[in-house]
């Protein structure tokens, strides 16, 4: 049930009326006629703006045309008045059944909620994809945690969602990795070492060069690279993935797909998706301009193989390939997306850490090109997170040594309260993380803000089982009554649900949700307070059991959506708390 899509239906076979007598002309378009919560709660339940946007193709006063749609709409039980508003706007009342109704679909519909807006399309959600060459930290974190509640929420709108990791193992990274693990070997050996710029010093390597010498034992002390680099390379960088899945499972995070960059050297797939390319006259040989900030004694213009991505929007052209015949950076990314579009996704987001800003308009040119313009691609980019302890910086890990992990994150604050925070602003604005302010157990603390009141909830309920009470989903809904101005303003808000959901889908916002729930824990709260001024507002009243399932009812619907949206998060919903 979704209460605004039904009284959208209204609208439109309203529309349709005025058009069968004449008021309105035929050929119409609604398909911007929208039903939505008033900027002012005092000026009604819902605002439609279908007078405003039907004016101009009608030839009629937007006033004219909510007048007659108003008269139209009362016709209704669930509308008790539709006023018009400055130049055309519509508000309507709702009837308190129309709310109650509300309570009824939570407690009976398991799907409520859930929407069908994705229609089972497939959409490929790829995201955390850190180099393989050390521990999760804060910063991957955030786009960890965004894109996999990204993944649930779009499963929850009805996406066929893919959760994808694509292993950075192709480039130059991975190389330096086997030397500082090389290193950490030589270490094992009681060799002394130096750690030169640019390696890899963590002590998350100790482990790998004590593991790496139970292998091959000696057997590459005082050997050049030819005889290791890639036997190591291998090595560490199946080892480091091993400890990225731990971090990501401390997390709560899990992928479906592991996709190699190596997987698409020496394979012909870089080549293929080129060759796409240059079917399509987008692959020509030229020489760039030089890069803003650069003068003619530091540029030096060659001819390299070039994509001509300005064709789909790009401010410049991009270089596949260096004029020495090897593949830039940006080749095995054209390759990889254009694998992706191969596999048949309807949609691809891809979520960057916000220094890759630059790459946006080229990859979305890319897979513009590729798909010829059939697959959208949405790049979310995630901005830095600032980890604070008591408003200072704080900085501390016990592996890395240089940056916080995620590890560390977890055995600091718990799962439940990474997620939540991180989903507490919108994925590009930059987030503050206060490590003391999350180990509050107060109003303070968003996530335990939250989850206390679900835990509330379910503490009032075994409070009425223990009395004999049926709190049956089914024998609440059947008791649901609102006999309170607060209880019909918590129910309102539960209306939103199923649209916000469609709305943070439609956007790929998940921090919606999080806004959400908080919204709604204040309604509930101020509602639960209630009690303790007045016995006739207590959700348990003691020796009257219709009178509770009554009360009940309210607040159980308030628990389901609430741990439904913890749950598109990732967060528990916990009976109780301290």
């Amino acid at each position: 049930m979704n209460l605004f899509a039904d009284i959208r239906t209204l609208v439109i076979s309203a529309l349709d009326a005025l058009v069968s007598d004449g008021t309105l002309p035929e050929g119409l378009d609604y398909a911007n006629v929208t039903v939505e919560p008033p900027r002012d709660a005092a000026h009604g339940d819902m605002a439609t703006n279908a007078a405003m946007v039907l004016a101009k193709p009608a030839k009629m006063k937007p006033r004219d045309i909510a007048e007659a749609l108003a008269a139209k709409l009362t016709a209704d039980d669930r509308i008790t008045s539709a006023d018009v508003a400055g130049p055309g706007f519509l508000n309507m009342a709702l009837g308190g059944d129309a709310w109650t109704g509300i309570l009824q679909a939570v407690l009976t519909q398991p799907a409520f909620g859930k929407s069908t807006m994705g229609q089972g399309l497939r959409v490929n959600v790829e995201y955390v994809s850190t180099n393989p060459t050390g521990p999760i930290h804060v910063g991957h974190t955030r786009g960890a945690v965004f894109g996999d509640a990204l993944a649930s929420l779009l499963a929850y709108a009805g996406y066929d969602v893919t959760r994808e990791y694509y292993i950075n193992d192709g480039g130059s990274q991975v190389d330096t990795l086997a030397r500082s693990v090389y290193l950490r070997y030589l270490e094992a050996h009681g060799v002394d070492i130096a750690f030169p710029e640019g390696t890899y010093p963590g002590d998350y390597l100790i482990p790998l060069g004590e593991e790496l010498k139970d292998k091959v034992g000696d057997g590459y002390v005082d050997q050049g690279e030819d005889v290791w680099l890639a036997d190591i390379r291998t090595f560490a960088t199946d080892a480091m993935m091993d400890l990225i899945r731990a971090d990501l499972a401390l997390l709560g995070v899990e992928q479906d797909v592991f996709f190699s960059e190596k997987s698409l050297y020496g394979t012909g797939r870089i080549e293929e998706a080129i060759a796409s390319l240059d079917a399509k006259g987008l692959i020509y040989e030229g020489v760039l301009e030089a890069p803003k900030g650069k003068t003619p004694d530091d540029w030096e213009p060659r001819e390299q193989t070039l994509f001509k991505s300005t064709a789909h929007g790009d401010d410049v052209d991009r270089a596949i390939k260096k004029s020495d015949g090897s593949w830039t950076y940006f080749a095995p990314d054209i390759a990889y997306h254009y694998d992706k579009i191969e596999r048949g996704y309807d949609l691809l987001i891809d979520v960057f850490g916000r220094d890759h800003g630059g790459y946006v308009k080229r990859m979305n040119a890319a897979v513009a090109a590729l798909s010829d313009g059939k697959t959208p691609l949405d790049i979310k980019l995630i901005a830095i997170v600032k980890l604070l302890q008591n408003g200072q910086e704080f900085k501390m890990s016990k592996r890395a040594g240089t940056f916080v992990t995620a590890a560390d994150m977890v055995e600091l604050v718990g799962r439940d309260a990474i997620r939540f925070i991180m989903l507490t602003r919108k994925n590009d604005a930059p987030l503050d993380f206060d490590v003391e302010v999350v180990k509050q157990t107060n109003n303070d603390n968003p996530v335990y803000y939250v989850q206390y009141a679900h835990a509330r909830v379910c503490s009032v309920i075994q409070k009425a089982e223990a009395a004999g009470m049926d709190m049956s989903d089914a024998a609440l809904a059947a008791a649901a009554r609102l006999d309170h101005e607060a209880d019909v303003t918590v129910a309102k808000k539960l209306a939103e649900w199923p649209r916000l959901v469609e709305i943070a889908a439609r956007t790929n916002e998940p921090h919606r949700i999080a806004f959400y729930l908080s919204e709604l824990t204040a309604r509930f709260n101020t509602r639960y307070s209630m009690g303790r001024d007045s016995d006739a507002m207590k959700f348990l009243q003691e020796g009257n059991t219709s009178e509770s399932q009554a009360k009940i009812a309210l607040i159980r619907a308030v628990a389901v959506v609430l741990s439904a949206g913890l749950g598109i998060l990732g967060v528990t919903a916990p009976q109780e708390m301290r």
